[in-house]
């Protein structure tokens, strides 16, 4: 069942191969699939900002790693237009537990979360599932994080120290998110220790 899911999302990759968009990494390739491949409705107009930061979340949800996440992101964004009024789907990209690398709102846009700060600024990433108590990042999800990370610092020209959980922008018991298990990667430097010039 796994080996057919897994055949399942390179088929759909590849269909939307006209629409992926490319950027090169020295020998790396990032792919990061359009808002197409979920069937993505049209967003709301909604202020737009200029990204400087890069916040990680997690969805919240618990989700299995091994089934596609299309229709659990378009469920999101109808039900955060539907019953928050949000202009689209909260978060700028998506992973899923194959570490499919997902477009969701417009990057130029400003995301939400539900939460008191302002992400004014913030690039938005959520990893689709729990990660506070039941769900651990895979090796897949951990490759396209820290692929999908250098590809923005790079394009954004983002600091080290821009990159964040995003309960480091919360009022102390505001949320758990980005959950224990990929929080601690923040807090202990494991992710930025896998950046180009973030290990000095």
């Amino acid at each position: 069942m796994k080996k057919l899911l897994f055949i399942t999302t390179a088929i759909i990759a590849f269909a939307f191969i006209g629409c992926i968009k490319k950027g090169i990494l020295d020998n790396d390739t990032i792919i990061i699939l359009p808002r197409e491949s979920w069937n993505a409705i049209e967003p709301k107009e909604y202020k737009k900002h200029k990204p400087n930061k890069i916040t990680i979340h997690h969805e919240g949800t618990y989700f299995p790693q091994d089934s596609l996440a299309f229709r659990h992101i378009k469920n999101i964004q109808i039900w955060g237009m539907r019953e928050r009024k949000w202009a689209d789907v909260p978060y700028h990209f998506f992973i899923d537990g194959f570490g499919n690398i997902i477009e969701g709102r417009d990057i130029f846009t400003v995301g939400e979360t539900n939460t008191s700060y302002d992400p004014t600024g913030h690039i938005l990433i959520s990893i689709i599932g729990e990660y506070h108590k039941k769900q651990k990042l895979n090796e897949a999800q951990y490759k396209s994080l820290i692929k999908l990370i250098e590809y923005l610092r790079k394009r954004f020209e983002i600091k080290c120290d821009e990159i964040r959980g995003h309960r480091d922008y919360c009022k102390p018991g505001e949320t758990d998110c980005p959950g224990d298990n990929i929080y601690e990667l923040i807090i202990s430097n494991k992710i930025k220790n896998q950046l180009r010039d973030c290990n000095n």
